[in-house]
């Protein structure tokens, strides 16, 4: 299903912009997990560590069909599961590998932003 709401919030970004930031953070996310694997040794809880990535990539990549479904209610407690679960990552990595857990504070800035989008999306369809 594509997204087409007559609703956009006044702060929602033009369209052209969120590709290319996609696209650096999906950059800075890979660089951080590659940091991650290369010092596995170093990480007292990498399976953990891992699962924590998995799950907030897995919620990340499946948010846009429930945000475009409609959903804003699940959408939203998605990103706030991207959110926990990045912050988590960052807090196991942290003291291994602070240059790898620094790359993902704009990432969740930004999820964190589009939660902000999917709030204002569920406001305007429960009014």
């Amino acid at each position: 299903m594509t997204f087409d709401s007559n609703y956009e919030p006044f702060f929602q970004p033009p369209g052209w912009v969120v590709g290319p930031v996609w696209a650096v953070l999906y950059t800075t996310l890979a660089i951080s997990f590659t940091c991650v694997l290369s010092k596995q040794d170093e990480l007292q809880q990498f399976n953990l560590v891992v699962v924590f990535f998995l799950v907030q990539l897995a919620l990340n990549l499946t948010w846009p069909s429930v945000f475009n479904s409609e959903h804003y209610l699940i959408s939203l407690l998605m990103i706030v599961g991207m959110v926990v679960f990045s912050l988590g990552y960052i807090y196991l990595i942290h003291d291994a590998i602070p240059f790898a857990s620094r790359l993902i504070w704009p990432y969740i800035a930004w999820v964190s932003f589009a939660g902000i989008i999917n709030t204002a999306y569920l406001l305007d369809s429960i009014r």
